[in-house]
């Protein structure tokens, strides 16, 4: 069983960086696709797509909206990805979720995730 823990979130500036990290702890997730996703305040608002990365690192996707501003990478001997994020906007503001799910593929579809860890709020003022 995987167990997710992300970090790295705060209060940032529009136009600053923050970088998310996520630890994996309880087996490697070197055969694990992994994922970025997040979900903005308010009612009806779905946890949706950020970013996702391959078991290898080879391929990744990415929503339109941070294509170009944000980067997601991960490190198998740590059991450690990473969220790069940058320029970032107010309508980044969410709490963002690291997810896992067994197999290569980084799927971009959220009910395809079935580890997840806690959530790291991300505020972007303007």
């Amino acid at each position: 069983q995987v167990q997710l823990v992300e970090s790295g979130g705060g209060l940032v500036q529009a136009g600053g960086s923050l970088r998310l990290s996520c630890a994996a702890s309880g087996r490697t997730v070197s055969s694990y696709a992994m994922g970025w996703f997040r979900q903005a305040p308010g009612p009806g608002k779905e946890r949706e797509f950020v970013a996702t990365i391959s078991a290898s690192g080879g391929d990744t996707n990415y929503v339109d909206s941070v294509k170009g501003r944000f980067t997601i990478s991960r490190d198998n001997a740590k059991n450690m990805v990473y969220l790069q994020m940058n320029s970032l906007k107010p309508e980044d503001t969410a709490v963002y979720y690291c997810a896992a799910r067994a197999g290569r593929y980084p799927y971009t579809e959220r009910r395809l995730y079935d580890r997840w860890g806690q959530g790291t709020q991300v505020t972007v003022s303007s």
